[in-house]
C-alpha cells in the first residue's frame, strides 16, 4: 500500500524528518528557485509541514515557509540535528547559508534554520543563525549530525571533509584532500566513527574524537565503493555499502571490528543513487536512479518491500525513513516528494507488549492453580493425604507446628 502526500506537488530539491518530543513528527522540504523570466524568478523556499501517521500522508499545506530571498543558489541537501531544533540545509553557490529568529538571512555560507514549535497556538516559525567556520568553504555535497548530535560534518565536491563539534563549532578535521570528490558519508551508532566514500570508488574510516584517519576499505581493482551507511541496531557492529562491479550492483557488509567485507548480495539489483536505514536498524532502504525503491529487512538481508517508478522514472535525491512509523520520504526535483506506507510486518506497540507480559502472568497463576489443586506428586510432600491449602503455603500463623509447612530453618 503506497499514500502520496497531494501536498507536496511540484520540484522538492531535497528534504528530511523532523523527530519532534511526543513522537509528533514533521517533514522540512527545500524547493529550488522558479525561474518565470530572464529578470524576473521566484526565490527557494523551506517548508515544514506536518505529518499524520493515520492516512500516512504530511498535510495539505505547510505549517510555515521560509522565503531564502538573499540565498544565491538553490538547495541541494538538508540535515536535522537529532533533538529536532535545528536544520541545516547546504545550496549550490557558497556552500551554505545560516539562519535565525530574528527571520533574516545573514551573509554567510551556511543555512541553519531553527524553528520552534508554539505548542498553545500551534504554530512553527524558523528562526536564523550563523555559523563562521563554514564561510566560503565551497559546494557541498553531503552534510550530516552525528546520532548522538554532538558531531557536524561535510563533504564537499572538491573533496574536502570537515567534522566539527556541535554546537561549539570546533573544527576537529579539516582534510581537504580527502577524496576526488565526496559522495556519501555516515556517522556510527555511537558517534565514534564516520565513512566517507569518493566518487571514483574508494571509502575511508575517520575516528570523529580526533579527526584520524583509521582505515581505508580494501576493495577489487574493479569494484567502485558508492554509499555507505552504518548499523543502528546496536547489536550488529556492520557498515553496509553499495557497490558497482562491473555491469552489476550489489550491498555488501563489513564488520567494523576488522573492516573486512563479510559477505554482498544483489537486492536493489540496480544502481542506486541513496541509501538509508531506519532509526531502529532494523530496515535498510536503497532508492535507484529511475524513481524504484527497495526496504530490506536486516536481519535475513530480505527485500521486504519494493516500489517501481515511484517518482515516474526520476532519480530518487532524498529518502528517509520516518522516526516512529513505517513510512518513507522521497523526493525528486522533477516531481516533488512522496511519501510511501512501507507494506512490512507491524511493530508491536508499547501497551501491546504490556498486554502480553500481563496476559503470560496470569496464564502462569492459573497453572499454577491448577497444578496445586490436582496433582499431590508435583509438592512432593512426604505425608501425600495432608496436602496442605494454599493460604497455607503462603503462611498461616495457627499452623506454625505443622511439619509441613515450608518456613525458615531453626540455625
Amino acid at each position: 500500500m503506497e499514500e502520496e502526500s497531494g501536498s507536496s506537488q511540484g520540484p522538492v530539491a531535497c528534504g528530511s524528518w523532523i523527530r519532534r518530543p511526543e513522537k509528533v513528527n514533521l517533514a522540512v522540504l527545500a524547493r529550488s528557485r522558479k525561474k518565470r523570466g530572464d529578470s524576473d524568478s521566484s526565490p527557494s523556499v523551506l517548508q515544514i509541514f506536518s505529518f499524520d501517521p493515520k492516512t500516512a500522508s504530511l498535510s495539505s499545506s505547510p505549517l510555515t515557509t521560509y522565503v531564502l530571498e538573499e540565498v544565491d543558489g538553490d538547495p541541494v541537501s538538508i540535515t536535522v540535528h537529532p533533538s529536532g531544533d535545528e536544520i541545516v540545509c547546504s545550496t549550490t553557490k557558497g556552500g551554505c547559508k545560516f539562519h535565525s529568529s530574528s527571520g533574516n538571512v545573514l551573509h554567510s555560507e551556511l543555512v541553519l534554520l531553527l524553528f520552534e514549535l508554539v505548542s498553545h497556538d500551534s504554530q512553527t516559525r524558523l528562526l536564523a543563525k550563523e555559523l563562521p567556520p563554514l564561510q566560503g568553504v565551497g559546494p557541498l555535497k553531503c552534510i550530516a549530525f552525528s546520532v548522538d548530535g554532538s558531531r557536524f560534518a561535510t563533504g564537499g565536491e572538491d573533496g574536502r571533509l570537515r567534522i566539527l563539534e556541535w554546537p561549539s563549532l570546533r573544527i576537529i578535521l579539516d582534510e581537504p584532500k580527502a577524496h576526488i570528490s565526496v559522495r556519501d558519508m555516515d556517522f556510527s551508532l555511537d558517534s565514534e566513527f564516520l565513512a566517507s566514500t569518493s566518487t571514483d570508488g574508494a571509502a575511508r574510516i575517520w575516528k570523529t574524537e580526533d579527526g584520524a584517519p583509521l582505515t581505508t576499505l580494501t576493495r577489487n581493482s574493479d569494484e567502485k565503493i558508492e554509499l555507505c551507511r552504518f548499523s543502528k541496531d546496536g547489536t550488529k557492529p556492520f557498515l553496509f555499502c553499495t557497490f558497482q562491479k562491473g555491469n552489476k550492483a550489489a550491498t555488501g557488509v563489513w564488520d567494523i571490528s576488522t573492516w573486512n567485507k563479510i559477505g554482498y548480495k544483489r537486492l536493489l539489483r540496480k544502481p542506486a543513487s541513496i541509501m538509508s536505514i531506519s532509526l531502529d536498524g532494523k530496515y535498510l532502504a536503497l532508492g535507484s536512479k529511475d524513481g524504484d525503491i527497495c526496504v530490506v529487512d536486516v536481519k535475513k538481508m530480505e527485500v521486504s518491500h519494493t516500489s517501481k517508478r515511484l517518482h515516474l522514472g526520476a532519480g530518487i535525491e532524498t529518502l528517509e525513513f520516518c522516526p516512529s512509523e513505517r513510512v518513507v520520504l522521497t523526493t525528486t526535483t522533477e516531481w516533488g516528494a512522496v511519501v510511501t506506507k512501507l507494506s512490512v510486518p507491524a511493530d508491536w506497540k508499547e501497551w501491546q507488549i504490556y498486554m502480553l507480559l500481563l496476559g503470560m502472568f496470569l496464564a502462569s497463576a492459573v497453572v499454577f492453580y491448577i497444578f496445586f489443586e490436582n496433582s499431590d506428586s508435583f509438592w512432593k510432600f512426604p505425608n501425600q493425604a495432608a496436602k496442605p491449602k494454599i493460604g497455607t503455603l503462603l503462611g498461616d500463623p495457627q499452623s506454625s507446628d505443622d511439619p509441613n509447612v515450608w518456613g525458615p530453618l531453626d540455625m
